[in-house]
């Protein structure tokens, strides 16, 4: 990457650049946290930002919903795209799902289907979930001795578990794989195309014409799934709109699997370059739990959400003014000297590793962090049991993406436990 702290840091941290180079990140960052880290942030092309780059200033603002509102700005959008946005739909946001509303509506919605996300029916799917955690190491270990652990395994292995989730045919798996990279990987040109925001509203109409057909489906032929939940759901009294509608199969299709995906293949890297941890992990499994926190902390797969502020206030000792923006920067926080022990050391059994803020805090905690956190542990558990040994096989590389992002490929050799 060819960004360096000599270059303008406004222009570093909307870069997607920075994002595909976790070095180049984690050093801009630090300098944030260390010398202004809330940092008024004015970038050609996008409308200017408070950047919030601290862990205990990012925590005060997501616990304050009264005060700063998720709308309208849900994520980095340039100036251009907006407009264009604007002029196709109306709307300079993306999709009115969940990260976009405020209460009483993000209530409203998220009671939808805060059950089939709850521990109770989490637990409930881990007999099913645990045999697809056993047929993606299977297949692994059919594959002759190497893969690229993120293309090959860690893209499909929640994918499926969201399509059990919705309901949807294990057919579909590879459109909607491929429309998700469109979204989240939209500035990257080998996953998404490169061509941002183009991408992202194509991937998004492709979205609404499968889910449309779907609800038309659970209408007629209503399951035990959450597409059943959402086609035919509604909100005192009334159905919700097919745009709130489409927009939450999207959050859960394609957020639900990509951000999990990101913090597999981030995880099982993090113990490849750290073999005294992945020592550690395959001597004591019980670890896992734990370790599965310190990989989402790691991995942080979602960089960022924004707020908006309702009044004039101070973040962080800055004084912030009424419609003011800001950027919760989660890898940041997740790095965060003054919240976490050693803070650069990846350690399984790290006392402090629940701390972390990768699934946002307050409210709009992700609504599927429990079903992640239990794909994640019942995939490791498989495949620490069944093979002796895992190396890298070749050079990581990360998706260039300023929104959700992650590895792209990690290729890797094993072999099989016997």
């Amino acid at each position: 990457m060819a960004l360096t702290l000599q270059d303008d840091i406004d222009e570093v941290i909307v870069d997607p650049r920075t994002y595909g180079d976790e070095h180049a990140y984690h050093r801009a960052f630090a300098q944030l946290r260390a010398h202004d880290p809330v940092h008024w942030t004015s970038p050609r092309d996008f409308r200017p930002f408070w950047a919030v780059t601290r862990h205990a200033d990012i925590m005060a603002v997501e616990s304050n919903p009264a005060n700063f509102l998720n709308d309208p700005r849900q994520f980095l959008v340039s100036i251009a795209d907006e407009e264009m946005l604007f002029a196709q739909t109306g709307s300079r946001n993306f999709a009115r799902n969940l990260v976009a509303m405020d209460d009483p509506d993000h209530r409203a919605y998220r009671a939808l289907t805060s059950a089939w996300f709850g521990a109770k029916s989490v637990r409930s799917l881990e007999t099913e979930i645990a045999a697809l955690a056993r047929e993606t190491v299977d297949r692994m270990l059919a594959s002759g001795g190497s893969c690229d652990f993120a293309k090959e395994i860690a893209a499909w292995y929640p994918l499926r578990t969201i399509m059990i989730v919705l309901g949807v045919p294990q057919e579909d798996e590879p459109l909607m794989l491929r429309l998700s990279q469109k979204l989240f990987g939209s500035t990257d040109a080998e996953t998404g195309g490169g061509d941002a925001m183009a991408s992202m509203v194509e991937a998004f109409a492709a979205f609404n014409a499968y889910f449309d057909r779907i609800t038309q489906d659970r209408r007629a032929n209503p399951r035990n799934d959450v597409a059943s939940i959402l086609a035919n759901a509604t909100i005192d009294g009334k159905p919700i709109g097919d745009s709130e509608r489409n927009a939450y199969y999207l959050i859960v299709a394609a957020a639900g699997h990509d951000t999990t995906s990101s913090a597999i293949s981030g995880g099982l890297l993090a113990l490849l370059q750290n073999p005294d941890q992945m020592a550690r992990l395959r001597a004591d499994p019980e670890l896992i739990g734990n370790a599965v926190e310190e990989f989402i902390r790691w991995t942080s797969p979602v960089k960022h959400f924004f707020r908006t502020a309702v009044a004039d206030c101070v973040v962080g000792g800055k004084q912030v003014r009424a419609g003011d923006s800001l950027m919760m920067c989660y890898p940041s926080g997740n790095r965060d000297e003054t919240a976490f022990d050693a803070p650069f050391d990846f350690r399984v059994d790290r006392a402090d590793a629940r701390k972390h803020i990768a699934f946002g805090y307050g409210p709009h905690l992700c609504l599927g962090n429990m079903l992640a956190k239990l794909e994640m542990r019942l995939l490791f558990k498989e495949l620490l049991e069944r093979t002796a040994d895992i190396q890298l096989a070749g050079a990581p590389a990360w998706v260039e993406a300023n929104f959700v992002s992650g590895l792209k490929r990690l290729p890797i050799s094993f072999t099989a436990r016997t």
